[in-house]
């Protein structure tokens, strides 16, 4: 039988318990949305040009699913949708390369199940290579590893493009740009951190404004940029200002119970802050 995680409310489940019962309504036990069948290109599945489409709409904000009630997947991914989101974030962690667990291929599995968003997988993993095929296999149309994980992250980018996924780079705030710089040619995006892995609900680190400004400078608009950790109304803004294209916000859309407008304000002040600056916010 599942077994509800203390920390995160999400559901172990057995083969014998079957995926398909992560994500039904606890109501009627039936999905919300109708299951998705993945494309096949080459023999890989492919969905990358999905999140490639996301650059006709930057900057976009970017609803990060651990702050969501995993209890009731498929109904907070039908929300998210209603309100209007256009890409989804599904933070993997390992316990070993971050102090913290969250989840890993069945819930990205699960997640594909249900929506034909783009989905971007951050691998908090301390071996990311292992594991490149099959959370693309699972579903992630995006595959974003940290440089501190690996000695050379090239060869894990030339997977990602040869499975027929987005290929990021995520750097810690206590890592330079220098780290990622020899491989900005094989990047799709760099997910700047703007806290330390591992925990939700963190302040926004101002040192990762000057990493964006440097990336947008030295890439000129060929790498979507993210942002990752504490985004929220009073950060949102001057982070796109600095060049953020994507802005990963969790508990500042998850904890609010009208998310269509948290979505909306955030996207709002994203927008206006990537082309006047930040508009002043009381929250």
């Amino acid at each position: 039988m599942p077994r509800r995680h203390r920390d995160f409310g999400l559901l172990e489940v057995s083969p014998s318990d079957g995926w398909e019962r992560i994500g039904l309504s606890e109501t009627c036990r039936t999905p919300l949305v109708t299951p998705i069948v993945a494309e096949k290109v080459d023999g890989c599945t492919s969905h990358r040009p999905r999140f490639a489409e996301l650059r006709s709409s930057l900057p976009v904000v970017v609803p990060a699913l651990l702050m969501c009630d995993f209890g009731h997947l498929a109904d907070e991914i039908h929300r998210i949708e209603a309100a209007g989101a256009q890409v989804l974030h599904l933070d993997v962690m390992d316990g070993h390369f971050v102090p913290n667990l969250s989840y890993g291929l069945t819930i990205v599995d699960a997640v594909r199940r249900y929506t034909a968003l783009p989905i971007e997988a951050h691998l908090m993993i301390s071996n990311p290579a292992d594991f490149l095929a099959a959370y693309h296999q699972a579903g992630a149309d995006h595959l974003t590893f940290h440089i501190e994980a690996v000695n050379d992250p090239r060869p894990l980018l030339d997977e990602i493009h040869r499975l027929g996924a987005g290929a990021g780079l995520a750097l810690n705030p206590p890592t330079p740009l220098s780290a990622i710089e020899p491989f900005l040619d094989s990047c799709d995006s760099v997910l700047v951190m703007s806290v330390m892995p591992g925990f939700g609900g963190q302040e926004f680190d101002p040192h990762a404004l000057e990493k964006l400004r440097e990336l947008r400078k030295q890439t000129s608009g060929r790498l979507m940029l993210g942002v990752d950790g504490g985004v929220h109304p009073a950060t949102i803004g001057t982070a796109a200002g600095a060049g953020a294209d994507l802005l990963v916000a969790g508990s500042a859309i998850f904890a609010k119970e009208n998310y269509r407008e948290a979505l909306d304000e955030l996207t709002t002040l994203a927008r206006h802050g990537a082309t006047a600056g930040p508009l002043t916010t009381t929250k």
